[in-house]
């Protein structure tokens, strides 16, 4: 059994993620959204959903791409 990779928790239910060619090992989903998923650029936020993205920098909702001057995106039509 191998450690949490955030929090070096040796678990019984841990599970594995593959992502970009590593292995990661995690014992719940927390350490996973905490090690793996990103942050938006102005609130820092982790994004688990879908979030916004433009050039490359990736933003929790289209409010805080507005507020570093993004004005392009919307949260819906």
């Amino acid at each position: 059994m191998d450690p949490c990779h955030v929090c070096g928790n040796l678990y019984d239910k841990a599970f594995e993620v593959s992502m970009a060619g590593r292995r990661y090992v995690f014992d719940t989903f927390e350490c996973a959204i905490q090690a793996l998923a990103p942050s938006c650029a102005h609130c820092g936020c982790r994004v688990i959903g879908h979030g916004v993205e433009a050039e490359g920098v990736i933003y929790c909702c289209a409010h805080c791409a507005k507020q570093l001057g993004e004005v392009r995106l919307q949260d819906r039509a």
